[in-house]
């Protein structure tokens, strides 16, 4: 088990922020061929790599294990104790990605070898990493993407609408705010109609939530703002045709939206014998063109995901290899 822990703490240990996700690549391939597998980079721009992973000569495997190398801001390396490991990336999904390749390891060894890795950029951000995989035409007849999710498979995640709002000013002194005009103070009400909002809901999946996450503006406090910028994410219950709809209606005149990321509420797969539950987070599944079932879960839990103290169990790590490996046998054989 100690080998599992060390590549999970030596990815964690090499940051990759959304956009840096190079080195921690360049690691991962280094690492796999060692252990036999054909491994190639899928530039997404010039500093930016997925990575393929497969067998023999099987470059299109019937089954397909993938996460997202990239983590949310700030870094910071890993540290342990006795029962957890912590660092940026422990369970947002470095250690995942560490019990999928050695539950692939074990499996092959096993003699199921129609499996591949793949892992990609930008996960955290706009999904261009898995977006540009779709060139790759994999289309596995099984997709198992690991993400938090307590050890139990996600039936459902909530749909996504990602935006940003900006607004123009005019910069003057604040001690004559005739003489231009405020981009904060045009945004405020936009944001507040934004968050007033009775959002639809499901019974299924639940709330549709709605984050302000980032606002920035101006440059001092006497002088009105010559811009605003506002980035927003909600979590899509259902209807997002209609939300869309709603947001453009509550934005006001003069205030560019521009869209980042969107996709509907899904269903996803499960299996007999492993606990199930619905998730409001989003990841890479609706991006991925392929013909298949996705099945989401890995180990950890997301309320400690992009924390200042994101953290795993050790002994979660060391059943979620034992998981990937009956989930693998169930759909392979």
């Amino acid at each position: 088990m100690e080998q599992v822990f060390e590549l999970a703490k030596n990815l964690i240990n090499i940051e990759s922020i959304s956009g840096n996700e190079r080195a921690c690549a360049e690691f991962l391939k280094s690492y796999l061929e060692g252990k036999g597998w054909n491994c190639e980079f899928q530039w997404v721009t010039q500093d930016r790599p997925n990575l393929f992973a497969w067998r023999g000569s099987n470059k299109k495997p019937r089954l397909l294990l993938n996460s997202h190398i990239d983590t949310v801001p700030p870094f910071y390396p890993h540290s342990e104790d006795e029962n957890y490991i912590y660092g940026r990336g422990a369970c947002d999904t470095k250690a995942l990605i560490a019990a999928q390749v050695f539950a692939a390891e074990s499996i092959l060894e096993d003699g199921l070898d129609d499996i591949g890795l793949l892992y990609v950029v930008g996960e955290e951000v706009d999904h261009v990493g898995i977006k540009k995989s779709n060139e790759l035409k994999l289309n596995p007849e099984f997709l198992i993407v690991a993400e938090p999710t307590d050890l139990k498979l996600a039936s459902r995640q909530k749909g996504y609408y990602r935006f940003i709002l900006r607004a123009p000013g005019v910069a003057c002194h604040s001690g004559y705010p005739e003489a231009g005009s405020s981009a904060i103070h045009k945004m405020l009400p936009s944001l507040n109609r934004l968050t007033a909002e009775e959002w639809p809901d499901s019974e299924v999946i639940g709330k549709t939530t709605l984050n302000i996450g980032r606002l920035k503006g101006g440059i001092a406090g006497n002088i009105l703002a010559d811009f605003c910028e506002a980035e927003v994410v909600m979590r899509v219950a259902d209807q997002l045709d209609f939300v869309k709809n709603r947001v453009s209606e509550l934005v006001d005149d003069g205030i560019d939206l521009e869209v980042l990321s969107m996709s509907e509420p899904m269903a996803l797969g499960v299996v007999d014998g492993v606990e199930s539950k619905v998730v409001s987070f989003h990841t890479d599944i609706p991006y991925f063109d392929f013909q298949g079932t996705a099945f989401l879960i890995g180990a950890g839990s997301i309320l400690d995901a992009h924390t200042a103290d994101e953290k795993i169990r050790k002994d979660e790590v060391g059943k979620m290899i034992q998981t990937y490996k009956n989930l693998i046998k169930q759909l392979l054989q």
